[in-house]
């Protein structure tokens, strides 16, 4: 069951196409990382998911309803966590918590929420003497406090030092653990490795890659072996390191030669990004 299915998205802002027909699931209940340059249409693309932009073309259903007709009840199914927001600074995490969770029939208990983004002994300071990264933190308790079905995350660890990076990576397990569904767009792809579940990768309007971080590892060379021959660089991309080195090391010790310069580098997701995303 997918929790969102697009099918020949279009849109374009006067006579620039910015999305050339793209097809999207995202299964319910995992964690999808949306990934692309500066400029590739991703926010585009989640605000048309979200119902706040139109589309010029193409099928869209989000929980199964099209996000451009839907009504109160489809909002209070979602959470999102913008790159930045504004919230009223006098208040308390404890009082805008309980204000945002009053707009839902069923919202999360604001105990728990707390808890679950890590602000427990931040829970009765006003909003204004929060950090960049508590406020981050705050951000994504506003989206959790209505029990959403899906969580759209935009960048949410910008700003984060490595240890409250890897704090907001376990809310976001924990999240997932407990069934959400999150769409998740972020400019650091060891955080997308780490936590998705499906990758699809965009570049000028188009997908040019999806699967599981490990269906992209393999499809592009899991593993790149680099020595130097004659002079120059030799570079092998593999899925199978183990027989490729022992057939290098053999027909170098067969010759009586060393292999210079020998290295072999696992590739993370960070490589086929750059691979994928390289200009044409």
């Amino acid at each position: 069951m997918n929790a969102i299915e697009v099918r020949g998205l279009r849109k374009a802002y006067g006579s620039r196409e910015v999305l050339h027909g793209i097809d999207l699931d995202v299964p319910a209940g995992e964690v999808f990382a949306l990934l692309g340059p500066n400029g590739a249409g991703k926010t585009t693309t989640v605000e048309i998911l979200e119902g706040y932009r139109r589309r010029d073309g193409g099928e869209v259903q989000v929980l199964g309803t099209d996000p451009a007709a839907a009504g109160s009840d489809f909002r209070a199914r979602i959470g999102i966590v913008l790159q930045s927001s504004a919230v009223y600074p006098l208040l308390t995490v404890q009082e805008i918590l309980d204000l945002f969770a009053g707009y839902y029939a069923a919202p999360r208990a604001t105990r728990e929420v707390i808890e679950l983004v890590g602000l427990e002994e931040k829970r009765g300071a006003r909003v204004r003497t929060l950090s960049g990264g508590q406020l981050r933190r705050l951000d994504l308790g506003l989206a959790l406090v209505g029990s959403p079905e899906l969580i759209f995350l935009d960048e949410p660890t910008t700003g984060f030092d490595p240890a409250a990076r890897r704090q907001a990576w376990d809310t976001i397990r924990n999240l997932r653990g407990l069934g959400n569904t999150i769409l998740l767009t972020t400019h650091y792809m060891e955080e997308a490795q780490t936590l998705a579940d499906q990758v699809a990768i965009l570049r000028d309007g188009e997908i040019v890659a999806t699967g599981s971080p490990r269906e992209l590892l393999t499809g592009h060379g899991a593993v790149e072996i680099r020595y130097r021959r004659n002079g120059e660089v030799v570079v092998i991309d593999t899925d199978e390191p183990t027989r490729v080195l022992n057939e290098l090391t053999t027909e170098a010790l067969s010759r009586g030669d060393e292999l210079e310069e020998l290295e072999v580098h696992r590739r993370s997701l960070e490589d086929v990004y750059l691979e994928v995303t390289r200009e044409r």
